[in-house]
This record gives structure tokens, sequence and C-alpha cells, in this order.
């Protein structure tokens, strides 16, 4: 049922509007653009066959490359980006102004963004090979990164703090649901 249904939505939603309409309806110019997608189709009809699974291959290499691209570019607009814009934002002086913040905002933000390079410093893995030495990082980057790594330790502390907290919550609320029971028994 699913299937038929798949293939009514494609035939009525893509194939008609997209395809047929434009090919038989439409000017020059959309009958152009129409051909390529249509050809790109056609020849991924030939992974059927062994002998032409070839010819199918520039249609498969088309959509992994606009996937990948699409990814890519989700990847970049929707978290790096974003996540660049939100750590730059308390660096913005007049905003935070705008905004109601104070000099400690500022500041704040600043800390964070040392934070994010030296964390991100840290997984830095990349060493020069000099003539007659061992492999070694800069010693700026080793600096930074020996910041990242006071950053990360205080990260994961704070991560044991909060799972220890919560478990010791469930701990004290298992014991008090338990006396709460016992004290039942003798005090009805």
């Amino acid at each position: 049922m699913t299937a038929g249904y798949t293939a009514v939505l494609l035939l009525d939603q893509v194939l008609l509007p997209r395809l047929l309409v434009p090919l038989l309806q439409g000017s020059m110019y959309d009958r152009f653009l129409v051909l390529f997608p249509l050809l790109l189709s056609l020849l991924i009809l030939g992974k059927l066959s062994r002998r032409s699974s070839n010819i199918g291959n520039i249609s498969m290499a088309f959509i992994v490359g606009a996937g990948a691209a699409v990814a890519i570019g989700g990847a970049l607009v929707g978290t790096i980006f974003t996540q660049i814009k939100a750590a730059a934002a308390p660096l913005n002086i007049n905003q935070v102004a705008a905004a109601g913040g104070t000099l400690g905002t500022v500041l704040e933000g600043a800390f964070v963004l040392i934070g994010t390079i030296a964390t991100l410093t840290y997984f830095h893995f990349g060493a020069r090979i000099k003539p007659g030495q061992t492999a070694g990082r800069a010693i700026w980057i080793d600096r930074t990164a020996k910041v990242g790594e006071i950053f990360i330790g205080i990260t994961l502390g704070a991560l044991l703090a909060g799972v220890f907290s919560s478990s010791l919550v469930a701990l004290v609320e298992r014991v008090s649901t338990l006396v709460h029971v016992i004290l039942q028994f003798f005090y009805p």
C-alpha cells in the first residue's frame, strides 16, 4: 500500500508537473532544462543490467555529489556558521550595550571564545618534522593546547558532578520511599 501511494504521489507531484508539463507545454528554455534530468533518469535505468551498469554511474556520481554538497552546505550554514555567530555575539560591544549588557558580558564572551579556541587546538594533531629532531607541534600550539586541556578537564569534572548529583538525588528519593513504606507498617 505504501509503495502504491508513493508511486501515485511521485507521478502526481513530480513527474507530471515537473517533467511532462514543461516538456509538452513549456517554452524552449523549459524543455531544455527538463532534458538534463530526463537524460540522467534514463541513464540510471542502465543500472538494471549488468552489461550497461557503467552508463548509470554518471547519474549515480551526480546524485552522490549533489547529496554531499547539500549535506556539507547544510552543516556549514546550519551548524558551524550559527555557532560562530553565537560565540561572537557577546564580543560585539554595540550589540551588548543595546541589549542592556555590561562589560562582564563582553568578558564572559571573550572567556568562552578563548576556551573554545584552546579546546579545539588541543585536538590539533599536526606536527612538523624537522631534520634531526622528533616530530612536534609548534610551541604556541602546544601551550594553547595545555589551556584547552584545562578547559576539557573542568568540563568533564562538571559533567561528572552533574551525573553524581542526579544519582544522589535518585538514591535519596528511593531511600525516602522505602522509609515511608516501612514506617507505614509500624504506624498505619
